[in-house]
This record gives C-alpha cells, sequence and structure tokens, in this order.
C-alpha cells in the first residue's frame, strides 16, 4: 500500500501514541527527574515518528531503511 504522507501510515500513528504515552508517564515522574529521566525519555519517544516521517521523505531504499532502523534504536532505550 502506497501512502500520500506519513501522517497516514499506521507506525506512524502508533509511534505518535507512544510520544502521547511518554509523556503522561512522565508528568507522574518526581520533579527531580524533569533534567534526566524525563527528559531523556521524551526525547527518544519523539525520535521515534520523527525518525519514520524522515524516512518516508527519502528518495533511497538504503536511507529509508536507515531512518527506520534509527526509529528501531529509539525503542529500545
Amino acid at each position: 500500500m502506497s501512502y500520500k504522507d506519513f501522517f497516514k501510515v499506521p507506525v506512524w500513528k502508533q509511534a505518535s501514541k507512544i510520544v502521547e504515552d511518554v509523556n503522561g508517564l512522565c508528568i507522574k515522574l518526581p520533579k527531580s527527574e524533569d533534567f534526566a529521566l524525563s527528559s531523556q525519555l521524551k526525547r527518544a519517544a519523539l525520535s521515534i515518528p520523527s525518525n519514520i516521517a524522515e524516512a518516508f521523505g527519502r528518495n533511497h531504499t538504503k536511507d529509508k531503511i536507515n531512518f527506520y532502523y534509527f526509529a528501531r534504536g529509539s525503542l529500545m532505550k
């Protein structure tokens, strides 16, 4: 299936949901974690849909695959 923009890609939608979930969980963390754990979790979560969107805009298959790997790597942090 071919998509016209990444907003409609199911995996991007799931990744965006992860961002929302992580932000919700970070609110529950102690304030002392705002600039440490909380910040790292938020940045890792945000990089998932960002890398998927970046891959969508690439014209070469190898570039696309690399950005999908980056997105997957952000899930592993």
